[in-house]
């Protein structure tokens, strides 16, 4: 490395620090716009940032009073208002419970477990029951074209 190259070096890395010092002092304008004086400082090299502090505790009380100026007041819920509570209840006629109370029989249980075997044999015995009438009123409709047949007009052809 010559001595030309590490002057080239020296001069960029200058450059450097100007350019960030520039956007430094640009950042900290659009931050800031109405304070003018952070341009000096920063140019000056002293840190206000201590002093600039703008810090906000939703949940939390420091114990330095200059941070407990940024201490902001719990939010406002609104009222929940529920309607269903807000209606008074409507007040049934109560009777005393014990006095309907009517002992179980004490074939209930069976009367339960039997009851399913009983609804098929009612149905299986409505059906019977609609059997046996269609039959016999197919044996009463046969006897009376018997009776119609045989007394019907009489064949006189053999006269």
């Amino acid at each position: 490395m010559g001595v030309g190259e590490e002057e080239s070096i020296e001069q960029a890395a200058a450059a450097r620090r100007e350019r960030l010092k520039a956007l430094k002092a640009a950042q900290q304008l659009l931050e800031n716009p109405e304070d003018d004086g952070a341009l000096v400082n920063v140019e000056n090299g002293a840190d206000d940032e201590e002093n600039d502090v703008n810090v906000k505790f939703r949940n939390y009380l420091p114990h330095d009073k200059q941070l407990q100026e940024g201490k902001l007041a719990p939010p406002e819920l609104p009222k929940f208002e529920d309607p269903v509570a807000s209606e008074p209840p409507v007040e049934e006629k109560k009777e005393d419970p014990f006095l309907n109370i009517a002992p179980k029989k004490p074939n209930w249980d069976l009367r339960r477990d039997v009851e399913k075997k009983l609804d098929k044999l009612e149905k299986r015995t409505q059906k019977a029951i609609y059997k046996l009438q269609m039959m016999e009123q197919q044996e009463k409709e046969k006897q009376l074209a018997e009776e119609d047949g045989g007394d019907g007009p009489v064949d006189d052809s053999g006269n």
